[in-house]
This record gives structure tokens, C-alpha cells and sequence, in this order.
């Protein structure tokens, strides 16, 4: 364990990680109840699955020291959005600004950035749509706001995301550039097919409304 580890108390970490476990707890109820909702008056899960974490001490003091900043437990709380983390992955492009629009409309949160990587994807391919809410956390004694950031995206999207993340960052190895564009032109591919599947939603749903 680091030594600016040892210089911060446990208890404020485990306070700090607990904190953003609550609001994690919190925005991926709104998440379910949604979904619970779009499937009672729609017959329609517009969420596949939420997965959630929350990063490791370790983790964000690595990213502090990828930042310039010192890796203190006062840092964290004050450079860092993304301890607590709420990946949601949906059916279709449309399903990911439907899912995005309820959020923002929740009267007790608070969006405070957007990056939309679906319609300006990053230049290696990654599409998603990304979200930093603050949502209040009630505790005994004290109303506190956390932030979380919401990634929400395609099936197809997490896919690409997950296979490029063990060809970037897990084999450990220099990419060729011929492999680098043919990992892009994968990531255009499967927006393509993700456009297609809009397309046939849009088409099924004349047949069943």
C-alpha cells in the first residue's frame, strides 16, 4: 500500500467509497424503476442490463498522478467525478437518449456534463453517451451530494468498447497502425448495424401499435 495511502485515516476512504456506493444506489434505482416502468405501460425494456463499480483507492490515486495531482484522499474528492461509475447498456441508439432524457428529467438530479460520443465519436471509434449527475444521498444526519458518472450504450457499443479496452490496455503490447484502423473500421461497422437496428424497431413498431 502507497504511502499517501497510510497518510489518509481508513475511515475517510471507506467513508469516501461508502458515500459513492449510495449514490450509485441511488441513480441505479431511478434506472429500474424506468425500466420496470417502459415495461408496464409498453411492454418494452428499453435497459438489457446496469452494471455499477466503485474505484479502488489504488485506482483513483493512479489517476490522480495521471492528472499531476497529488494522490490524497482531498483530491479525490475534489478533481475526481467517476469514483462511483454506472454503465447502462441498452437495445438500441434510440433506447440511449430515451433512457438519458428520463434521467435528466428527475427532479433531484443534477446533470452537470454531457459528452455525447455517439454523435461525435472519439477518432478511434468509441461511441457512447456519457453523463456526470449529482444526486442527493440522505443520511442520518445529513443531506449529501454525490457524483456518478452514467455511461449509456448500445449492446454493440459495449462490445466494441470491451474488446478494444484487452486490445489496448490489457495485452500490454504496441498495436500496428494497420490494426488500429482495422479496430476502427470494426467500430464503423457496428454503428452501422446499430443504425439498422433502429431502422427495425422503428418498423416493427407499425405493426404493433
Amino acid at each position: 500500500m502507497s504511502e499517501a495511502f497510510n497518510l489518509e485515516t481508513q475511515e475517510e476512504w471507506t467513508r469516501l467509497l461508502l458515500m459513492s456506493k449510495f449514490g450509485i444506489d441511488e441513480v441505479e434505482t431511478k434506472l429500474n424503476i424506468i425500466n420496470d416502468e417502459y415495461h408496464f405501460l409498453h411492454a418494452y425494456n428499453p435497459i438489457e442490463h446496469i452494471i455499477s463499480r466503485n474505484k479502488s483507492p489504488q485506482n483513483i490515486m493512479e489517476k490522480l498522478r495521471r492528472m499531476g495531482l497529488e494522490p490524497t484522499l482531498e483530491n479525490a474528492k475534489q478533481h475526481l467525478n467517476d469514483i462511483g461509475g454506472i454503465r447502462v447498456i441498452c437495445s438500441v441508439i434510440e433506447d440511449v437518449y430515451t433512457i438519458a432524457e428520463q434521467l435528466e428529467r428527475q427532479n433531484d438530479i443534477t446533470v452537470l456534463t454531457v459528452k455525447d460520443y455517439i454523435k461525435h465519436p472519439k477518432p478511434n471509434g468509441y461511441r457512447s453517451y456519457h453523463m456526470i449527475v449529482e444526486v442527493p444521498v440522505f443520511l442520518t444526519d445529513r443531506v449529501t451530494p454525490v457524483k456518478i458518472e452514467v455511461q449509456i450504450r448500445t449492446v454493440a457499443m459495449d462490445l466494441w468498447a470491451s474488446l478494444e479496452h484487452k486490445i489496448y490496455y490489457k495485452s500490454g503490447i504496441q498495436i500496428p497502425k494497420e490494426l488500429q484502423q482495422e479496430v476502427k473500421q470494426v467500430a464503423d461497422a457496428m454503428a452501422a448495424i446499430d443504425q439498422r437496428l433502429c431502422s427495425m424497431k422503428s418498423e416493427i413498431s407499425k405493426y404493433t401499435t
